[in-house]
């Protein structure tokens, strides 16, 4: 049975006299004249405030349908600036924008789709210590993020502070939906209550995603928070909606609220945030992008030395076979997943420097090898992408 808003809705979204313009009334005329919309629909949308987590490949489509329908209040959180790598996906950053801050670049843009909107920036990383401060002035909470920590960190946030979190998350060709914390409703704890190990579930920077996906279902996230706003339709609570865009299937999970969820269910233990990078296993020693620090490491400088003066060094390359056709250092090529059942072609006696894209795959082969009895090998820092900054800046990077 779906949940109608009706059963689930949002508290009251204060009106404070809010008003339409002629201008506004034109522009959202195809609004207007929808029974499910109306006057009193689009005053609603107006009066709302809705806080993006992010303005990368979710929030990009997420945000600008939400100024272009109105929502008077858009809040923004973001800490990172435009990259090459995103302007695949992230239709809100232009080529034009790459090294700005994101949070310029999108707020830009939702100002040019509708001057009607209210835009407020939070150029800052969200942590234990300032979100609920954040969350406190926002209606709903939409959840574009890319990893655990800030997802867990979200959901508990929307709990506490009584907001609904309207969910989505991508990977390569697949993508989920759905809206938690809502009174009646399942937390994302409900359906995850333990984070994946470290490692176990690649981002999308190492396994990539299907450029249009985020658009997918950003759009959906969009539509939930508009019908939270709305009033109508049946809501994403209570469901999990899985998206295979390759197969272009859709499909949905019903989901319960766990009584024994510890931070929803009927007796809580967790009444305010955590430190949530140790909640998913990222210790302190481990750098942003997850590589611990204290593996034996060299350097592409370094690298490139040894090799000029032909020293016995093996270059084991851990990516895949697409990836070594983008670019390669003529390196011997043994993927990740395959390393344990093809160890036996790795000599012992050698010195082997592994690598990979960014360091981070190879930092595990490292960890791998260390565990299995190789003594002279290294991890080389930064991966082939600091190979192409540092040594041959000629060679493609991705």
């Amino acid at each position: 049975m779906t949940t109608t808003i009706s059963d689930d809705k949002l508290s009251a979204i204060p009106m404070n006299n809010v008003s339409l313009t002629n201008e506004e009334i034109l522009r959202y005329s195809r609004h207007l004249i929808m029974p499910e919309v109306g006057m009193d629909g689009q005053l609603k949308l107006k009066a709302a405030k809705v806080l993006c987590i992010g303005t990368g490949g979710l929030g990009s489509p997420l945000a600008m349908y939400l100024a272009a329908a109105g929502v008077g209040t858009i809040g923004l959180v973001d800490f990172d600036v435009v990259d090459f790598t995103n302007l695949q996906r992230q239709i809100i950053h232009f080529t034009s924008d790459v090294g700005r801050p994101k949070l310029e670049s999108a707020a830009e843009k939702l100002a040019q789709i509708n001057p009607f909107v209210e835009v407020r920036k939070f150029e800052t990383r969200l942590t234990s210590e300032n979100a609920l401060e954040i969350f406190k002035d926002f209606d709903i909470i939409v959840d574009g993020t890319d990893n655990f920590p800030t997802r867990y960190l979200v959901n508990d946030a929307c709990v506490i502070s009584g907001k609904p979190n309207v969910y989505g998350s991508i990977f390569r060709f697949e993508g989920q939906a759905s809206v938690f914390a809502t009174k009646d409703g399942p937390c994302y704890r409900c359906l995850y209550p333990e984070p994946p190990p470290p490692g176990l579930v690649p981002s999308c920077a190492e396994g990539g995603v299907l450029g249009i996906l985020p658009g997918l279902v950003g759009i959906i996230q969009a539509t939930e928070a508009i019908k939270l706003i709305l009033g109508s339709g049946d809501s994403l609570v209570g469901r999990l909606l899985l998206v295979d865009a390759l197969g272009m299937k859709f499909r949905e999970l019903k989901l319960r609220k766990n009584p024994e969820c510890p931070v929803c269910g009927e007796h809580p233990t967790i009444s305010e945030l955590i430190d949530y990078n140790e909640f998913c296993g990222i210790r302190g020693e481990e750098s942003q992008n997850g590589m611990t620090q204290n593996l034996p490491e060299i350097s592409a400088e370094e690298l490139k030395k040894k090799l000029d003066a032909k020293e016995d060094i093996f270059v084991l390359d851990v990516r895949e076979p697409h990836e070594y056709q983008i670019c390669n250092i003529g390196g011997h090529l043994i993927p990740l997943g395959d390393l344990p059942k093809r160890v036996n072609e790795l000599d012992t006696s050698k010195t082997i420097v592994a690598h990979c894209r960014s360091g981070v795959r190879s930092g595990k082969a490292v960890d791998f090898l260390r565990q299995a009895g190789f003594t002279k090998v290294q991890n080389l820092t930064g991966g082939i992408l600091a190979w192409a900054d540092k040594v041959d800046p000629k060679m493609p990077k991705y």
